[in-house]
């Protein structure tokens, strides 16, 4: 038996694929005798637009990343599913003229006329070899590129067993695709490594895909969606979830050998990707309202510690790269001493990538840092407690400001954007907020503001109630599909819906003032040296006239340092009463005010945190204050010939 698995556009090329990864490594263990090629279509159609001329990384990027809420990678290839080369332009023109660039514009309608040749071509190919059966894996717009792959391989061979995994074939969405799309023989929802060795199984036993595709075995596969005649047959979802054990580490040598053939293989620099958990612990008991990740598979699972650390560095060594992508959706906490203290220690350099819950402390980022994570994404989306709580995060706006300002001190780098559009929003929440963005233009910017879009699996879609009763399937998919409205409500994986929260106008000004903090942060700067007796900061934000300022009072430097963490008045007042420097609660609440018109803390609901970044001489400083406190000798810390650190 032979079997090929397919990655198709636009699968990211940065990035082997997980699921191709994983599901060829489960073959090879447990049927030894059967012959598997995974096969990268992604890399291959990036060579063939670069041979068409005027193609680039730059246009693979926006199919890949950039229009996922247009659709527009996926209508690219709806012209190869409907074998017609014209197939909905005249709409897509007019649905579009006011999103995309008029280049946009030209790129996605040549394209949409070329691919029918790219999908041909690829299926002849894979015929060719002989395989017994194809996969291919689809998450994000790889599902119009996968459907047409699939189906022209069918009609060159109907023979071929054809089969379709990820997570845009969980829930009903697997159940519509193979509803309606006669040429899939089957598809799997949920996770896969069980369900996809068990079809392979049933088809290796019954030596043929057509003896097997009723047989009482394929009938018991939990979540299969499979024909018998001409009807499709849905098994029910398994309530068995896989163990961490189940998932073996995934083989990605097939995407280096076919990278290292690519005639643009230096668009990108190669990232492994590794998995150490599934599900999310925050979500098992607090979904946040809009998420729509994890599909039917939110309970939490993690790897065993040793295991996950040794899949992480023989990855390194076998493909002699340092950069990680952990697809995690939040950190395994207890990871922090069992894996990433002992990367720290590791013989390799690391540059690993992971989400986190944005409520760490400066102490567990600076255990990140050291054991290789340099990017972060924590989820932050909003600064604004009250909004925060609708969402259901568990954090405050002051947590996620502290967030921010510990990672810009360790050297971390954040992705994070800032959503709106909640049910029973209200402009205070945002408006207080974008008054004091100014004071947080040293912080790493976010990626911009977007409106929530109505996610399926996600809380407000399963809980209609909660503010979107009334929701349609996002009009990307009537632009793509021949399909009715009631086969689109269960395809669609995005809805639209009337906006809730703010006006387009406050969105707007919104919009603008995180434009502003993006185009001055590279110039801005708030930072402090704790000099033990008084605190030294230094200023270039440009809201801000005065560039250094000194903290010498005994009261002053305590209330700096308890900012670290968010605080209200009442534990400032207690801490200023109680220090016997002769502080009044009124002096603590003109510090304050006098603190927040400086751009020195960031104030919202009943807390403050100060917003000051650590400066790079703080460690040094610290080493020679501790040293001479142990009566050791006097460090003399010099770089370029200047002392790193002012005289104490």
């Amino acid at each position: 038996m032979k079997i090929t698995l397919v990655c198709m556009p636009w699968a990211s090329m940065a990035t082997p694929s997980l699921a191709l990864g994983i599901l060829s490594r489960r073959i090879a263990d447990n049927f030894p005798d059967i012959e598997t090629t995974s096969l990268y279509a992604n890399i291959d159609f990036a060579d063939w637009m670069d041979q068409q001329g005027g193609l680039g990384a730059a246009d693979f990027s926006f199919f890949s990343l950039g229009s996922y809420f247009m659709g527009c990678g996926d209508w690219v290839f709806s012209s190869a599913l409907y074998d017609d080369p014209s197939w909905r332009v005249e709409e897509f023109d007019r649905r579009m003229a006011d999103d995309l660039t008029p280049e946009q514009m030209e790129t996605c309608r040549r394209l949409h006329g070329l691919v029918p040749e790219f999908i041909d071509a690829m299926a002849r190919r894979i015929v060719a070899e002989g395989p017994d059966l194809v996969g291919a894996t689809s998450t994000f717009q790889q599902n119009v590129a996968s459907l047409a792959l699939l189906r022209r391989i069918k009609q060159l061979a109907p023979g071929i067993a054809t089969v379709m995994g990820g997570a845009n074939c969980d829930g009903p969405q697997g159940e519509a695709l193979h509803r309606n799309f006669p040429f899939l023989d089957y598809v799997v929802r949920g996770e896969a490594e069980r369900s996809f060795t068990q079809l392979v199984d049933a088809l290796h036993t019954a030596g043929s895909p057509d003896a097997a595709g009723s047989s009482p075995e394929v009938s018991r596969i939990s979540g299969l969606c499979w024909r018998d005649g001409d009807r499709s047959v849905s098994n029910p979802a398994t309530k068995q979830l896989l163990a961490p054990a189940e998932i073996p580490a995934p083989d990605y040598d097939a995407y280096f050998d076919r990278i290292r053939r690519s005639r643009v293989q230096s668009w990108y620099e190669p990232v492994l990707v590794v998995e150490g958990a599934r599900g999310c612990w925050w979500g098992e008991k607090h979904h946040c309202t809009f998420c729509g990740l994890n599909g039917s598979a939110m309970t939490f699972r993690s790897k065993s510690p040793h295991i996950y650390l040794d899949e992480i560095l023989d990855l390194a060594r076998r493909h002699r790269v340092l950069d990680f992508y952990a697809v995690d959706n939040i950190l395994e906490m207890s990871y922090l001493d069992s894996v990433l203290d002992k990367l720290a220690d590791a013989p390799f350099d690391l540059r690993i990538q992971y989400e986190v819950k944005s409520n760490m402390n400066r102490s567990q980022i600076e255990r990140m840092r050291a054991a290789g994570v340099v990017s972060v994404q924590p989820g932050i989306e909003n600064l604004s407690s009250r909004v925060l709580k609708i969402m259901d995060k568990g954090v405050s706006g002051t947590h996620n400001v502290r967030f921010l300002r510990d990672a810009e001190s360790c050297g971390l780098t954040v992705a994070w954007n800032y959503l709106y559009g909640f049910p029973g929003e209200t402009p205070d929440d945002y408006l207080q907020v974008i008054e004091q963005f100014p004071a947080l233009h040293h912080l790493h910017p976010c990626s911009g503001a977007s409106r929530i879009a109505l996610e399926r699996f996600s809380p407000y879609f399963d809980r209609p109630e909660l503010g979107f009763a009334e929701r349609r399937p996002h009009r990307q998919y009537s632009l793509i599909y021949d399909l009715p409205d009631t086969e689109l409500a269960d395809l669609a994986y995005l809805f639209e819906t009337p906006d809730r929260g703010i006006d387009g106008k406050l969105a707007k000004e919104l919009d603008q003032a995180l434009r502003e903090w993006g185009g001055n942060h590279v110039r801005s700067r708030l930072s402090y040296t704790d000099l033990g007796d008084r605190i030294e900061l230094s200023n270039s934000r440009p809201g801000f006239a005065w560039r250094s300022m000194t903290l010498a009072d005994p009261v002053e430097v305590e209330l700096f340092r308890a900012l670290h963490n968010p605080r209200s008045l009442e534990q400032l007042e207690r801490r200023a009463v109680s220090g016997g420097g002769g502080w009044d609660t009124g002096r603590v609440e003109t510090l304050l005010a006098d603190w927040r018109r400086a751009g020195l803390i960031f104030v919202e609901a009943d807390r403050a945190v100060q917003v000051a970044t650590e400066d790079e001489n703080q460690l040094m400083c610290r080493i020679r204050r501790e040293s001479d406190e142990q009566g050791g000798p006097e460090l003399a810390l010099e770089l370029a010939g200047e002392p790193t650190c002012v005289e104490i």
